[in-house]
Formats: structure tokens, C-alpha cells, sequence
């Protein structure tokens, strides 16, 4: 049996951020999770909202009598 070689991976270089760049990238990531908490919190608004509509047996829209035509008479077409 053969040994199969494994790759190799390119090894990593880490460097010194420094107080700014720690600073910047600790904003960073207080923002993102900032923005995430925001939409989380809006869809649980959405939820309860749409959970309600369901509850309460509202229709999402009236039932209508659709067509093809525009309300109203008509045009006249002008002879050519």
C-alpha cells in the first residue's frame, strides 16, 4: 500500500496588529454583531405580527373579481 501524501498548507505569517488596529477591528465586530441583533429583533417583529394576522384569520388580501380589461367603457378605434 502506498502513503498518500498529504498537501502541504502555505504557512501563515501573523502579524502585530498594534492598539489601533486592534481597536479598529474590536468596532468592527461590535458593529456586525450590532447589525445582526438589529435584523434578528426585526424578524421577531415580523413574526409575531404575521402570527397575529394568522391567529385572528385576517386575509392577506380582499377576494377580488379579476380581469384581463381595464375598468370603464371602451375605446373607440378609428378607422384607418
Amino acid at each position: 500500500m502506498q502513503e498518500s501524501e498529504q498537501k502541504q498548507l502555505p504557512a501563515t505569517d501573523p502579524y502585530y496588529l498594534g492598539v489601533k488596529g486592534y481597536l479598529v477591528e474590536v468596532i468592527h465586530g461590535t458593529a456586525v454583531m450590532m447589525g445582526l441583533a438589529l435584523l434578528w429583533s426585526l424578524e421577531a417583529v415580523r413574526n409575531t405580527y404575521f402570527s397575529l394576522l394568522d391567529r385572528w384569520n385576517i386575509r392577506s388580501r380582499p377576494p377580488r373579481k379579476v380581469s384581463a380589461f381595464p375598468p370603464g367603457q371602451p375605446r373607440r378605434r378609428k378607422a384607418a
